[in-house]
């Protein structure tokens, strides 16, 4: 066992896999999708009626695993290295079997694509075909380039009315970091807020339980998760049960909506290009580049680790900008 790391209460492998998980504060994503390829990896080997445990496993088993992955579910990259990553994590962390062979099973490589981006003429007509919390939520995300997750998580506490920012919590990577707060969405905002406030009251008078608060909090404050200012932004309409401690509590609107809302609103904008919710964020980074902000301003606003992730939309620009003349251009006998 690493040092500092406390011992496994669990007997159960996928008990121990969970319980690590959460011990390292992961997501319940990661924690689901971990499982999964955990899982599956075991099943896959005990498919002849045998099932083997996968301490007795090794680096062969994981390269046959991955190599059907690859050659017969024909998956890909990503999800490739999402199963790799689900195994060593079970070798390293619960097994505790740091072996040689780990470091020598490659990871595919993720070719660099050149992503969807909207002009914003399009950006326009697709918030214009969106009505409700689902068109604020799509109007912050394209004004601020938060992720998904990170807009519809965010508390009460977090918006500053008065300094026009957002305060995003625990981001990608564990990370911290602040956007502007659009000063054409302030009215809209508050009244969200107004909204989100009468929803509290009411959990309140019902005495319903609180929100949930991240690392144990509740436990050191046991009231923390019942104030105002840590309350959802943008809750859900309804209760629902949490899978991990299995409260039932008011949780942040569910995803789905929004990405159900968009799809349509894309249709009827006429848009023919791919786009998803992440979209909006690619189309923010590129129309602040196009509009002559620094690319690190454009990396701290996005919350990128390293600049050459955020270059990607230079090369956005270059193809809708058009910077090079075609030689066909020159040819003055054609026009």
């Amino acid at each position: 066992m690493k040092p500092g790391t406390p011992p496994l209460q669990s007997t159960r492998l996928l008990d121990q896999l969970r319980e690590r998980i959460r011990y390292m504060h992961y997501s319940l994503s990661t924690e689901k999708v971990y499982l999964y390829w955990v899982r599956f990896f075991i099943r896959w080997h005990g498919r002849g009626g045998q099932m083997k445990h996968p301490r007795t496993m090794g680096a062969p088993e994981i390269e046959a695993f991955l190599t059907m992955l690859a050659t017969d579910r024909k998956v890909s990259t990503s999800t490739h290295n999402q199963a790799l990553s689900a195994l060593l994590f079970l070798y390293r962390e619960v097994l505790n079997m740091d072996l040689p062979w780990m470091d020598g099973i490659n990871r595919p490589v993720t070719k660099r694509r050149i992503p969807s981006v909207l002009t914003k003429d399009e950006v326009a007509g697709l918030l214009a075909q969106m009505e409700g919390v689902t068109a604020l939520l799509a109007r912050l995300l394209y004004g601020t380039g938060m992720r998904l997750m990170e807009g519809i998580r965010l508390r009460v506490k977090d918006v500053d009315f008065d300094r026009h920012v957002i305060i995003v919590r625990e981001a990608k990577g564990n990370k911290d970091r602040v956007v502007m707060l659009p000063r054409s969405l302030v009215p809209f905002m508050r009244m969200q807020l107004l909204a989100a406030r009468a929803v509290w009251e009411a959990d309140r008078q019902a005495q319903r339980g609180g929100v949930e608060t991240p690392h144990a909090l509740e436990q050191k404050y046991p009231e923390v998760g019942q104030t105002w200012g840590w309350f959802w932004l943008f809750p859900s309409p309804t209760f629902s049960v949490d899978p991990r401690s299995g409260v039932e509590r008011r949780h942040h609107l569910f995803e789905e909506r929004l990405q159900r809302s968009l799809k349509k609103a894309v249709a009827l904008a006429g848009i023919c290009k791919p786009v998803s919710v992440h979209t909006l964020r690619h189309s923010f980074a590129t129309h602040l580049l196009q509009a002559g902000t620094d690319i690190r301003t454009v990396q701290e606003l996005l919350g990128h680790s390293d600049v050459n992730t955020t270059m990607i939309y230079t090369h956005v620009l270059k193809v809708a900008a058009g910077g090079t003349a075609s030689p066909l251009d020159a040819l003055s006998s054609l026009v």
